[in-house]
């Protein structure tokens, strides 16, 4: 059973500052930053297996920093950030990931890029119940056994 990881108040203080570095708020677009509130309870409720990587990830920021991202003047920050960027190895680029992937998922952020804030399919054509005839191409093809572990 794997360990539960959950951010230190630092880390998370981090993880905000370098969310609003990455994807900054524009007035223009009418969008928030990745710093946005709702943004991040979104990424540390949904860290999961990345919590990890993403701590690693943090801890990398601070030692780089030697003090809260946020305490840093914003020229400092930018040359952390660069490094990071240069040597964070994949913990750093979960850490982008996991900020992006929340980050485009938010209903404002989909709004603002044109996008419906639904499931692409069906596209408001109703299935009947029972009809799986969607699923005759996969029940075509010959089956595979696999070990399970």
């Amino acid at each position: 059973m794997s360990e539960q990881i959950t951010l230190t108040p630092r880390q998370r203080q981090d993880l905000r500052t370098i969310a609003a570095m990455i994807v900054p708020p524009s007035e223009e677009y009418r969008v928030p930053g990745a710093n946005d509130d709702i943004i991040q309870a979104d990424i540390i409720a949904t860290l999961g297996r990345d919590a990890r990587l993403v701590a690693a990830a943090l801890d990398h920021l601070a030692r780089l920093a030697g003090m809260p991202l946020s305490d840093l003047e914003p020229a400092a920050r930018e040359n952390v950030a660069q490094q990071f960027r240069i040597a964070g190895g994949a913990p750093a680029a979960t850490l982008v990931r996991v900020v992006l992937q929340c980050y485009y998922r938010d209903d404002r952020v989909l709004r603002s890029l044109g996008l419906d804030l639904r499931a692409p399919f069906p596209k408001g054509y109703v299935l009947p119940d029972g009809d799986w005839s969607l699923l005759d191409p996969v029940k075509a093809r010959a089956g595979t056994l696999r070990r399970a572990t």
